[in-house]
């Protein structure tokens, strides 16, 4: 029980990690935060420092994602084995959960970050790589059509579920891609209010 509680923690602080305010700190001396849209994530790097800088957090988070699912129960089965919970399907879940909330509500900024968009991606491509890809590709065609990063992100949480259904996973999956979409739906409320309104910035 303490391996798994210490697991948590970690994907929580990976999670939190708030790359693009160091990346504001670090290239340009500003806090992220007072700049464009406010938002600490890749899209208001891109917006406000460059495009290399906004894909190079946009991959470090991502990987944020990846990582807290695929490697971090491995280093915790090896020098801290709980079998019996790592075998539990619900164990990457947990983890997957705590490094979008980290990413979401991270320690490091008084709990203020990003939408989570970057990390949850990253979550769901170690889980289930199809599930991803589909995903990947609706943002793609959406962004596109209307060129709205939030409305891209949106519609690509939405259908999240539906195509872990469509690709047949489990029920458990599916049930933890719903929660995942309300999280990312309930991340990007401001956004919601700006587009009703007309307000929202095209990228």
């Amino acid at each position: 029980m303490i391996s798994l509680i210490l697991a948590v923690i970690c994907a929580y602080i990976i999670g939190s990690i708030p790359t693009a305010y160091v990346f504001g700190k670090v290239l340009r001396g500003i806090d992220i935060r007072e700049h464009g849209s406010g938002n600490v994530g890749a899209t208001n790097v891109v917006r406000t420092i460059g495009k290399v800088p906004g894909r190079i957090v946009f991959v470090v988070d991502f990987f944020k994602g990846f990582a807290v699912v695929t490697l971090l129960p491995l280093v915790f089965q090896q020098f801290a084995p709980f079998s019996s919970i790592l075998s539990y399907k619900y164990f990457y879940f947990i983890l997957g959960t705590a490094a979008i909330c980290g990413h979401i509500w991270t320690v490091f900024l008084r709990f203020k970050g990003g939408k989570g968009v970057s990390t949850t991606m990253g979550v769901v491509a170690g889980l289930a790589p199809l599930v991803f890809i589909l995903c990947v590709v609706v943002w793609v065609i959406v962004f596109f059509a209307t060129r709205y990063v939030s409305v891209a992100s949106i519609i690509a949480a939405v259908s999240l579920p539906l195509f872990a259904v469509i690709t047949d996973q489990n029920i458990d999956f599916v049930v933890f891609c719903a929660v995942l979409t309300m999280v990312g739906v309930y991340s990007h409320r401001t956004n919601i209010k700006r587009l009703i309104q007309g307000k929202e910035s095209k990228s």
